[in-house]
């Protein structure tokens, strides 16, 4: 049993991860920059450490300063939470070349699942669907107008070292082909530093579904249902729910066997979620996240486990608590991202918390990092909070979740709260008809003013 773990992540992650630590009887390091000495996870860990400046690639993703951390505090293993060095293959290996234990897969799963050329051809030859496209990075534009011609427009062209939709643009026609090829593999040199891109056919239509599995790294994987997170702006969740409104549960098992048995071959260990597009009864592997997911909550809440107690579980050798015949979904939950933001323009908010109260009762529950006084630095993620409310049904669901709303008090900075009090009264949204494409045309319209 691991006696003390560091948790390389800040905010609210970093708390998610102390609080199950610390019911397992587990002690914590936190660590921090010099811009979050007093934020919530520095306080309510067992120990902290200082890493480094403000900037992220100074602190929390400077990888010496991390090591030195866990070695100067005696921690066993390290969390990583999700983001900065969650799913960096080369961390991974470096914390096992140290002794310390990483509490995710290994970083050869990480590797294989971060390019998304290998990771397409990979779910392929293990019978999980995938969208029609490229065998590998396409060449050059005679290769982009050749393939495209054969698979029909619309088709999207995105970068194999992608992610949070960079490096990613749709040609809907042959005479948009060009620029998107050439603005995609420009966007992906400048924020990857690799310009390979592969392109695929585009769906119109699609909801964006994710499978959340769990592997032992003995060859026993189980499947958690599936979120639907479609309600995106940007490439960027904003609205979770599980499960999804428009999956039978005929599809909810054949999907998540294909999934359990695909993670089950290549012996993965702890969680993962298999992201899709599903259209017409239809699901197309887009990518997997190595990783716990912002959004994990939700499966916690209809089925009832602690999806960090078990990766803790697993990286310590033990074998998973629960088993596929344990797994039975109660209810509905949905998940609202609270961001520190200026609508509608999105703009980052950092400032000042002046008061700020969590909103409470029956199948509530309130991910943030935030008190009263806290300052948010302006250097990291606008993600101030996770909303999530679980009903016995849909609708029970979003009753809570506009109750919470109501209730929730975050003062001294603007925030996206009023967007979801706007999405409520949507008959789409009550009614769960809604695709990936639904949000970004809601704002077009003005919607938020």
């Amino acid at each position: 049993m691991f006696e003390k773990i560091l948790i390389a992540n800040r905010g609210e992650i970093a708390l998610r991860v102390i609080r199950a630590a610390r019911e397992m009887g587990i002690r914590s390091v936190a660590v921090h920059s010099t811009a979050d000495a007093d934020a919530m996870h520095v306080r309510m860990a067992d120990e902290s450490v200082c890493i480094g400046p403000p900037s992220g690639s100074e602190s929390y993703l400077h990888i010496p300063a991390i090591i030195a951390a866990a070695e100067v505090t005696g921690a066993q293993a390290i969390h990583p939470g999700y983001g900065f060095l969650s799913e960096n293959a080369a961390f991974v290996q470096i914390v096992e070349d140290h002794g310390i234990t990483f509490i995710g897969p290994t970083a050869e799963h990480i590797r294989v699942m971060g390019d998304k050329i290998t990771a397409k051809d990979t779910m392929k030859a293990l019978g999980v669907p995938c969208v029609p496209g490229s065998d590998g990075g396409v060449p050059d534009l005679a290769a982009a107008r050749k393939l495209s011609g054969e698979m029909g427009y619309p088709v999207i062209i995105k970068a194999t070292a992608g992610g949070g939709g960079r490096g990613m643009k749709v040609a809907r026609s042959e005479q948009e082909l060009e620029s998107a090829f050439q603005n995609a593999r420009s966007e992906a040199k400048a924020a990857f530093g690799n310009d390979e891109v592969y392109i695929e056919k585009y769906l119109t239509t699609p909801r964006h579904i994710e499978i959340q599995v769990f592997g032992d790294g003995k060859g026993q994987a189980v499947h958690l249902g599936e979120r639907d997170c479609s309600l995106q702006r940007r490439h960027q969740k904003v609205f979770e729910e599980a499960p999804g409104p428009c999956i039978t549960p005929e599809e909810r098992a054949e999907i998540g066997r294909v999934c359990a048995d695909a993670v089950a071959r290549i012996n993965y260990a702890g969680a993962g979620t298999i992201e899709f597009l599903y259209e017409n009864g239809e699901f197309y592997f887009i990518e997997m996240n190595t990783r716990l997911q912002v959004e994990h909550p939700v499966t916690e809440a209809i089925f009832g486990v602690d999806l960090v107690r078990e990766q803790i579980r697993v990286a310590e050798g033990l074998p998973m608590s629960f088993t596929q015949d344990d797994l039975t979904i109660n209810g509905h939950a949905i998940e609202v991202r609270i961001n520190a933001e200026k609508l509608p323009e999105f703009a980052p908010r950092p400032g000042r918390i002046t008061a700020y109260h969590a909103p409470g009762g029956l199948g509530v529950r309130m991910d943030s990092a935030l008190y009263d006084g806290y300052s948010i630095p302006p250097y990291y993620d606008s993600l101030i909070g996770k909303l999530i409310v679980h009903g016995r049904d849909r609708p029970e669901a979003l009753a809570r979740l506009d109750r919470a709303l109501g209730e929730l008090i975050v003062d001294g900075v603007e925030n996206t709260v009023p967007l979801f009090n706007a999405l409520l009264q949507e008959p789409d949204i009550q009614s769960g008809t809604y695709n990936i494409h639904w949000l970004e045309h809601w704002l077009a319209q003005g919607k938020l003013g």
